[in-house]
């Protein structure tokens, strides 16, 4: 269903209009400036027909990144440490949004690079008491952000997983902050296919998400600040998939959130976005190259092949902790019926469902409209659940 443009900015063009929902989802945790991105959609809907339209997009995001991230370093130049710090933060994600319709390449790469640099600028001056870690992972790292909780003494921890198109650095905003105010510490991660693991690492995703999963609890267990008893998984879009194969297989887990459940049928619905890209490519919220590109696949086909591996059908009943899927009721990415079917199969004997009306707020894929009535409802849940 279509709705007014605060959703669809970009009429009969849903695949900008998600992509600038997601960033406005971002405006109550002050990384985002809705007059900043304004301008630079009402650019946009002025090259809406021309034949490259991912070009326009790069470069009218780009532009408002550098102009943000200029008045950072004018501010930074007269000590206005703070100032400074909030011009990066947006400047950031402006870059971040910018390369998303660049195809991999070595130009999407460097947007990436400074994207990345841009940002943690920013969270360095505004949030100095996050800490940028390194979790062990399969001879190498895996990235992430903590974010800790108020109080003293070993707290419960959220660790966090992304979607496709999401990072750690959105994450650390819209879920940490709130989780910090309930004395929770988070842990944003990007594992294998997410954020920089796969801009700047090369490393594509896996369906066996619990070996990542793993290795972020035997990171936390072994901090003082964490109580290794109270450790919960949650994931986002794409995330909901990962947070579920986790709690499946990686028991330590005490609680897991999906927030917006996966497709039941990953390589059925990629088969659909494929013919939807070649037919009407602005109805879809994706890019024809995202998905494969996610998985490490060498063409779509193959990409559908690597789908099969992604399913919660035979997982799902092996999650046995407290289990909460959220979901959005006018969700155009991944249809509502997909979250009763995870519901329904999840083994644990305590699990909730929440499905989010128009009518509430969050009604949009991965409660992007309304980023706020989502976390809050999962965030005392966990609250309730994981004691």
């Amino acid at each position: 269903m279509s709705r007014g443009p605060w959703n669809d900015h970009f009429p009969d063009n849903f695949l900008w209009s998600n992509a600038t929902l997601i960033l406005k989802g971002m405006a109550p945790y002050g990384v985002v400036a809705l007059e900043e991105m304004d301008r630079c959609c009402e650019k946009l809907r002025a090259r809406q027909s021309e034949a490259d339209r991912g070009k326009a997009w790069f470069e009218e995001w780009r532009a408002i990144g550098d102009l943000i991230e200029k008045r950072g370093d004018e501010a930074l130049a007269k000590n206005r440490k703070i100032t400074a710090g909030d011009y990066y933060l947006r400047a950031g994600i402006y870059h971040y949004n910018a390369e998303r319709f660049i195809s991999p390449s070595p130009e999407k790469k460097a947007q990436c690079a400074h994207a990345y640099k841009v940002w943690h600028q920013g969270i360095r001056l505004r949030y100095p008491e996050v800490e940028f870690i390194e979790v062990p992972y399969e001879g190498t790292t895996l990235p992430a952000l903590f974010m800790p909780g108020k109080g003293n003494g070993p707290k419960p921890t959220v660790v966090v997983v992304n979607g496709m198109d999401n990072a750690k650095e959105m994450s650390i905003f819209f879920c940490g902050l709130e989780f910090a105010r309930r004395g929770f510490n988070t842990l944003c991660l990007d594992g294998p296919g997410m954020g920089e693991m796969r801009r700047m690492r090369d490393m594509p995703s896996r369906y066996d998400y619990e070996v990542p999963g793993a290795a972020a609890f035997d990171y936390l267990a072994k901090r003082p600040d964490v109580d290794a008893k109270r450790i919960a998984i949650m994931g986002y879009s794409f995330g909901g998939y990962y947070s579920s194969r986790i709690a499946a297989f990686e028991k330590r887990y005490a609680a897991c959130i999906a927030l917006s459940a996966l497709h039941w049928d990953l390589a059925a619905w990629q088969t659909k976005i494929k013919e939807a890209n070649k037919n009407a490519p602005k109805s879809v919220a994706q890019s024809n190259f995202q998905w494969r590109w996610v998985a490490g696949a060498a063409d779509e086909d193959e990409g559908i092949e690597i789908a099969r591996k992604f399913s919660l059908k035979d997982a799902a009943k092996h999650i046995t902790c407290p289990f909460l899927v959220t979901h959005a009721g006018n969700d155009r990415v991944v249809p509502v019926e997909n979250a009763q079917k995870l519901y329904d199969a999840v083994g644990s004997s305590n699990k909730t469902i929440k499905i989010f009306t128009t009518e509430e707020g969050g009604a949009e894929h991965a409660h992007v409209d309304n980023r706020q009535i989502g976390i809050d409802f999962a965030a005392d849940w966990l609250a309730e659940n994981m004691k």
